[in-house]
């Protein structure tokens, strides 16, 4: 259990689901991680579920200024990074022909604007050799109805570690996609406005993905520890699906 001893982790988004999950596994391998979400009471309920390895910086990845004092505190406290997971996202349904300003201004400035200014606020701090990774989606590959605008911000996660790995390539800093399938998470399941479209959302799930369930936030950890490991040191630009099959029919 050892697999990150002595390594200093960020993880985005980290309050609940995929990046409380990942936060549990990082600091159970040795790494000091520190977490960021919005919520300062869930999260600081995140940071003690995790325990003595984790530290909380209540930080919105939309806003540059948040950003700069999580780095600038991440920075005076250990002084680099060698896992930076920007797990931090968000969507919600909405079909062409009720597409809102507002809910494309939303989902775009905290899943691309965010994303993008997370790593390049937090290069600085990344040390050389050091491992990126990107939350994806199944949904940038495979068409979901009422999904569009989330589905296009996650395509755009995608193209990003296209180009970042050239640009960071003669640091040796390696920039990867996790891209999760339907995953029980709070976030998934708030999707749903009603008792009926949950319903209707896990059926779709279950016809849609060969192995006929949702993902669990431990599996998704799991392979986000093997992006953050250097089991994954001659990987780069990569996308790793833990989608039970759903993106690849």
């Amino acid at each position: 259990m050892d697999r990150l001893q002595g390594k200093v982790a960020v993880i985005t988004g980290a309050n609940s689901g995929i990046g409380l999950a990942a936060a549990k596994l990082f600091a159970a391998e040795g790494a000091l991680v520190f977490m960021t979400g919005r919520r300062k009471t869930e999260l600081d309920a995140a940071v003690a579920e995790v325990g003595k390895n984790a530290r909380g910086i209540q930080s919105d990845i939309s806003k540059q200024d948040d950003l700069d004092r999580l780095f600038q505190i991440v920075g005076d406290q250990a002084g680099r990074i060698d896992v930076l997971f920007a797990n931090a996202g968000g969507g919600e349904f909405a079909p062409l022909g009720a597409i809102s300003e507002d809910h494309f201004d939303r989902t775009f400035s905290i899943n691309v604007k965010g994303t993008l200014f997370t790593v390049q606020t937090a290069l600085p701090l990344l040390k050389d050799g050091s491992s990126v990774i990107l939350t994806g989606s199944t949904a940038a590959t495979t068409g979901t109805p009422a999904f569009s605008v989330y589905s296009a911000s996650k395509a755009a996660i995608r193209n990003f570690a296209r180009c970042w790995i050239l640009d960071v390539a003669p640091r040796q800093i390696r920039i990867n996609v996790l891209v999760p399938g339907a995953t029980s998470t709070p976030g998934w399941h708030d999707l749903a406005t009603s008792e009926e479209a949950h319903q209707q959302m896990l059926a779709y799930v279950k016809a849609t993905t060969p192995l006929a369930r949702l993902g669990n936030v431990d599996e998704v950890a799991r392979a986000a520890l093997f992006l953050a490991s250097d089991d994954s040191n001659f990987i780069t630009g990569s996308e790793l699906f833990v989608d039970g099959g759903a993106a690849q029919i």
